[in-house]
């Protein structure tokens, strides 16, 4: 097997959950960093990269802001490429990511993890402009599930594909497991990337593992955060948590697909 050269790591579930890292990370990434190349890539939409970045100093993680790759600047640069001018559904703590775009006639939906935003009002109003306006739907990423503290919760995904249905559209999905996210987090670490001396690291067996697989990249599924019995036999690499994952790394024993 050839010999990996860049890391992508996922972040809630896998090195950290909400403000407790997974025992031994920190020290796991520290050695990590000897032998690969990594870059942070999330889902995570809840807060702004700043927040996030802060959260993960405060577990206690030596992270640039720079290395953290989220959906949310995908999303932005989607977002400005097309023209769009959204009615978002994002949480607050995020919305500073988002700083400039323009709000005013609503021409795309962009959605994102807020559960305090996904209520009756809000979503007509948002199918009301898919439907009506032919507005585009724009999905920062279409999570099924998520994992808190208190245990699962339910996705942005669930919102999404109701929108989807009642309007009759396809949202365009910008977070993992589209192609070019997993892409452009790699080409910030190597000009030109090659996805079979990549691996992801992640606990979502279909955002992570999954999505990772099928362009071509290694994955290790950790059994940790959202990690359920029986996510284990659809992928070949599985480790008990992100510590085993590195260790796996080091000793060259990450198997294809």
């Amino acid at each position: 097997m050839s010999k990996i050269s860049s890391v992508l790591i996922d972040l809630s579930g896998t090195i950290h959950i909400e403000e407790f890292a997974i025992p031994g990370a920190q020290t796991a990434l520290e050695l990590l960093r000897q032998h690969a190349k990594v870059k942070f890539v999330t889902n995570t939409t809840k807060e702004s990269k700043r927040l996030l970045h802060q959260r993960l100093i405060n577990c206690g993680f030596k992270v640039e802001k720079e290395e953290i790759f989220t959906s949310l600047t995908a999303a932005r640069d989607l977002i400005v490429k097309n023209q769009y001018r959204p009615f978002f559904i994002v949480d607050d703590r995020a919305m500073e990511d988002f700083e400039g775009i323009s709000t005013d006639d609503p021409n795309a939906v962009v959605i994102g993890l807020a559960p305090e935003k996904f209520n009756d009002t809000t979503l007509t109003h948002a199918f009301r402009l898919i439907k009506e306006k032919k507005a585009s739907l724009i999905a920062i990423n279409k999570g099924r599930y998520h994992q808190t503290n208190a245990g699962l919760c339910l996705g942005p995904g669930t919102y999404v594909a109701g929108l989807e249905y009642s309007a009759g559209v396809e949202a365009t999905i910008v977070g993992k497991p589209n192609k070019l996210f997993f892409e452009s987090a790699l080409q910030s670490l190597n000009e030109n990337v090659d996805f079979s001396s990549a691996v992801m690291i992640g606990d979502d067996v279909n955002d992570d593992a999954l999505g990772a697989i099928k362009i071509g990249m290694r994955a290790i599924l950790v059994k940790t955060g959202k990690f359920r019995d029986g996510d284990e036999l659809k992928v070949k690499n599985v480790a008990n948590s992100f510590v085993d994952a590195v260790n796996m790394i080091i000793e060259n024993k990450v198997e294809n697909g």
